[in-house]
C-alpha cells in the first residue's frame, strides 16, 4: 500500500482507516473486472460537440472550515486544468452552486441535513475564485442536486448541439452523480477522475466506481484534455 493509493482530498475524518484501504481498492478493482465481463462499463467515449459543467466549486464546499465543506485544493486545481483546455477550445462552459434562499420553505431532505446558515452567509455560494469565471461562462443556481433538476440546462445544451457532457466538482456521491444519472440519457457522460471529489473517501470511491460502470467513462484529467485539444483541432 502506497501512498499513491491514497485521495488528497476529503476530510480527514470521514477518511479511510489505513489498515483496510488496500483491501477495499483492490475489491472495487476485482468488482469492475466483474463487471466488465457482464458487458456493463464499456466506453461512450467523446461525441463531436462537448461541453463543460463544474458542479458546485463554491466556497461552501470548498472551505474546510464550512459545515459540509472539505480539503479539495486538488480538485479545484484539476477543474482548473480542464477549464483551461476548454477556454482555449472554445467549448461551452457551465457552472452551478446552491440557489440559497432563506425564505424557500422547508422540505423533507432538510430533515437530513440542517444547514447551519444565516442570510448573511449567503456569499458561501459564491464561486472559489481560483476558477476566474468568465462573463460568457453561465452560473446556473439550483435547489436540487442535480444540474439539471428544476434549471434549464438540457435546454441549453441541446439548443447548442452538445452531445457530450465534462462533469467536473463536488461531491461525487451527491451532485455529481446526480447530474451524470440524469445527463446520460441525452449525452455522453465524461468524468475526469482528479477533478471530482468527496469529503468522504469511501463515499467517493464507490460512486466514482458506480459512474464508470453505469453513467459515463471515469478517464484521467490529462487524457480528457488531450481529447478536448485533439476535438478542437478538426
Amino acid at each position: 500500500m502506497s501512498d499513491n493509493d491514497r485521495v488528497d482530498f476529503g476530510s480527514s475524518d470521514l477518511a479511510l482507516p489505513d489498515e483496510i484501504r488496500g483491501p477495499l481498492l483492490q475489491h472495487l478493482a476485482d468488482l469492475k473486472e466483474r463487471y466488465l465481463k457482464r458487458g456493463w462499463g464499456a466506453r461512450v467515449g467523446f461525441g463531436r460537440k462537448p461541453a463543460l459543467i463544474v458542479i458546485d466549486l463554491a466556497w461552501y464546499w470548498t472551505r474546510p472550515d464550512c459545515q459540509i465543506g472539505t480539503q479539495a485544493d486538488s480538485v479545484v486545481e484539476a477543474a482548473c486544468k480542464v477549464l483551461a483546455a476548454a477556454r482555449e477550445a472554445g467549448i461551452p462552459i457551465f457552472f452551478t452552486s446552491f440557489a440559497y434562499d432563506p425564505a424557500d420553505p422547508p422540505s423533507p431532505q432538510n430533515r437530513k441535513l440542517v444547514m447551519d446558515l444565516s442570510p448573511e452567509q449567503a456569499h458561501l455560494f459564491d464561486l472559489d475564485d481560483r476558477l476566474q469565471q468568465r462573463p460568457t461562462e453561465k452560473l446556473i443556481r439550483k435547489r436540487y442536486a442535480s444540474a439539471f433538476k428544476g434549471t434549464n440546462l438540457h435546454e441549453m445544451l441541446t439548443s447548442l448541439g452538445v452531445d457530450t457532457l465534462i462533469v467536473t466538482g463536488l461531491s461525487t456521491s451527491h451532485c455529481v452523480y446526480a447530474t451524470c444519472r440524469d445527463a446520460t440519457d441525452s449525452f455522453r457522460v465524461i468524468v475526469p477522475r482528479e477533478a471530482v471529489g468527496e469529503r468522504c473517501e469511501i463515499m467517493h470511491l464507490v460512486n466514482l466506481l458506480d459512474i464508470d460502470i453505469d453513467l459515463g467513462d471515469v478517464t484521467p484529467v490529462d487524457e480528457v484534455v488531450a481529447s478536448i485539444r485533439r476535438l478542437a483541432e478538426k
